[in-house]
């Protein structure tokens, strides 16, 4: 696959759904094929919930609204 269809579809995908919805999405798929326990998927959807909410927080305190 060509760099620029990469990044069209990069665009395309970024553009309809979020990255916490790709996170869990993920997540979720292997926890149903039995390749990821249900205490690693939590802890994968904490983590990165987490981690988002961090920089969500610090980009409004140091940029303001």
């Amino acid at each position: 696959m060509s760099e620029q269809t990469k990044e069209i579809l990069d665009k395309m995908v970024a553009k309809v759904t979020s990255r916490k919805l790709l996170v869990w999405l993920t997540a979720t798929g292997l926890a149903l094929t039995g390749n990821l326990a249900s205490e690693d998927w939590v802890a994968v959807a904490l983590v990165y919930i987490g981690s988002e909410a961090l920089v969500d927080i610090a980009s409004t305190w140091r940029h303001g609204q």
